[in-house]
């Protein structure tokens, strides 16, 4: 919006803001390096012990040991880009969920958005045969966002027809995420063995399984969920100071919530008909990032983005050296991750009332 960015403007004169604006610069560039050394560790780390020369060779073919090749462009490559580009979905996905619905603990995961797309991927894999099927590709993406627009249409329905308070709906997304949860260990309980071998992708979570054709698609879609939010960062800024301003600033706050919620959706039910269930990235990210650079969403938009995609490769790092050769379930790592924060923010609320 352009009165947010006439506003903003006139804060640029105040020295605070300044100090303030240059902290949040700071803090992205060192986010961004993190982000960069965690690219290299990850390629580095493995079972496969290579120089790091070697490494870099491999990403372009070029090293002389077939083997390194192999191993880079094939195993490894292929699992950091998966983590990068999940995790900076999730993680956006995260920030303008807790934006658009003014409630710090929501997220893809938390509002049972991940568990209604990973009962609708589970419903194609089962009940429709997308698991061993050449559609299955198309089909598991179609039905994990049916299912995750499911949990969003009761959202928005509980937040705007209701009037229910962000805790209640927060409480209302675990009900929700326990229904699916029963639902998908239903269709379990009546699936055939090579169905339920599929079904270990949601109930784990994994990075090593999804194709460069997959990375792209999920990279795509992440990429156009990011562009246009960072274009409407200004509506976000706005949205912090209340409907009513919102409104007086010309801003369609119903408008705004629906296509965002729906944008949000469709990035999450595209990563988790991949990768299956990955809980509180995008709880995690956001809240780091907003302990330095505030609520402005100039920064928070592109910092939840580095977060989170730092956050799920560094798990995955720890998860495939912790104990090697033995690679952990990722969804684990990242639940261990996230719900101390979730109980803490849900204390911290609760204190304040």
């Amino acid at each position: 919006m352009n009165s947010g960015r006439s506003r903003s403007d006139r804060n640029s004169w105040d020295p605070a803001y300044r100090k303030k604006q240059i902290r949040s610069i700071l803090f992205l560039g060192i986010l961004s390096l993190v982000l960069v050394l965690s690219v290299i560790l990850s390629l580095w780390a493995g079972s496969y012990d290579t120089p790091f020369g070697d490494l870099m060779r491999g990403i372009f073919n070029k090293a002389q040991d077939n083997k390194i090749n192999v191993v880079v462009r094939n195993v490894r490559l292929p699992r950091i880009c998966t983590a990068v580009v999940s995790g900076a979905g999730l993680g956006v996905t995260g920030c303008i969920l807790q934006s658009i619905l003014y409630n710090p603990l929501a997220s893809a995961s938390t509002l049972g958005v991940s568990q209604g797309a990973g009962f609708g991927a589970a419903f194609a894999i089962i009940a429709l045969g997308a698991g061993t099927a050449v559609s299955g590709s198309v089909m598991i993406p179609l039905c994990a966002f049916a299912g995750s627009m499911a949990v969003a249409l009761v959202i928005l329905a509980l937040s705007k027809f209701r009037q229910v308070s962000s805790e209640s709906i927060v409480l209302a997304g675990v009900a929700i995420s326990a229904m699916f949860t029963g639902a998908t260990t239903l269709l379990q309980y009546f699936a055939d063995e090579v169905e339920l071998a599929a079904l270990v992708f949601w109930t784990f979570g994994d990075l090593g399984s999804a194709s460069w054709g997959q990375i792209g698609f999920m990279a795509a879609v992440s990429l156009i969920g990011c562009i246009y939010f960072i274009l409407h960062r200004w509506d976000f800024n706005a949205l912090l100071s209340g409907t009513e301003t919102a409104v007086s600033l010309g801003i369609n706050v119903k408008r705004v919530t629906m296509i965002n919620m729906i944008v949000c959706c469709f990035i999450a039910a595209v990563i988790v008909s991949y990768i299956g269930l990955i809980n509180f990235i995008g709880l995690v990210a956001p809240h780091i990032v907003r302990r330095v650079v505030g609520n402005n969403h100039v920064y928070l938009i592109p910092g939840s983005i580095l977060a989170g995609s730092s956050l799920l490769l560094l798990g995955d790092l720890f998860a495939r050296t912790v104990i090697s050769p033995v690679i952990l379930p990722i969804g684990a790592i990242t639940s261990f991750l996230g719900a101390p924060l979730f109980l803490y923010l849900l204390f911290k609320g609760r204190t304040r009332e």
